[in-house]
């Protein structure tokens, strides 16, 4: 894990990305999840090819240029994940769909367990904590959602704000969100090309969060794989 310094002013804000960085997705969008919204549309695929399928997918998401929030971007990178999974036929886009809703409902996603006690950490070192997520998920009660009551000083979804991560204006509305400088705070999140390095570009510092047993890549920022290494390590920055 590598360290950073602050040139200037002193750190007051640790924003989060929220999915697969706080919360990640129970079954009902995993493979066999997948398998049975697919079959209720009349479409036969195999869960076993998910991860994968989620993989070859993600270029659906980097190949966006404009970073404008556009649902339909969302409901090709679902269909995609159908096709690569076996799924074939015209109710391709509208099982996607169906599935695109259901994101959207915080019941289906469980707390990592680093997340409340590191949270709660952050918050009694006197650091606002605050949301940008590429989501068209409601963030306004997220808190009361995962049991954080009182931990989030405020949050920002791109379906909300117009712009999706990277683009700057999300970063940028964050950051006037919870009244700080962008020298002055940190985002913290698992993609380094849409979180971390879009927070870089506005001034602010990142964190690449981690959590898979692969070899963490070479981020050029600190890499951590729990929330619990996050703490001691903006300890030694503020």
């Amino acid at each position: 894990m590598t360290s950073f310094d602050f040139v200037e002013g002193k750190l007051s804000a640790v924003f989060f990305d929220v999915d697969f960085t706080l919360i990640y997705p129970g079954p009902t969008f995993q493979g066999e999840g997948y398998q049975r919204f697919c079959a209720s549309y009349g479409m036969d695929v195999d869960p076993a090819c998910y991860a994968t399928a989620v993989r070859q997918a993600s270029s659906v998401l980097d190949a966006v240029q404009e970073h404008i929030y556009d649902d339909d971007i969302f409901v090709r990178y679902i269909a995609r994940i159908i096709e690569e999974m076996g799924g074939r036929g015209e109710r391709v886009i509208e099982c996607a769909s169906h599935i695109y809703e259901e994101w959207a409902a915080c019941h289906h996603f469980k707390l990592y367990d680093d997340v409340e006690p590191a949270l709660r950490a952050l918050s009694a070192a006197g650091l606002k904590i605050g949301l940008i997520s590429n989501t068209h998920r409601s963030l306004s009660t997220f808190g009361a959602d995962f049991a954080l009551a009182g931990l989030i000083d405020g949050a920002i979804s791109s379906a909300e704000h117009g712009y999706m991560k990277p683009h700057p204006s999300i970063f940028e509305a964050g950051l006037k969100l919870l009244d700080v400088a962008a020298a002055d705070a940190v985002m913290v999140g698992d993609s380094l090309a849409h979180d971390v390095q879009g927070a870089i570009a506005v001034g602010m510092r990142g964190v690449l969060v981690h959590r898979s047993t692969d070899p963490a890549p070479d981020a050029g920022v600190p890499v951590i794989g729990s929330l619990m290494e996050l703490l001691p390590l903006l300890a030694r920055v503020t």
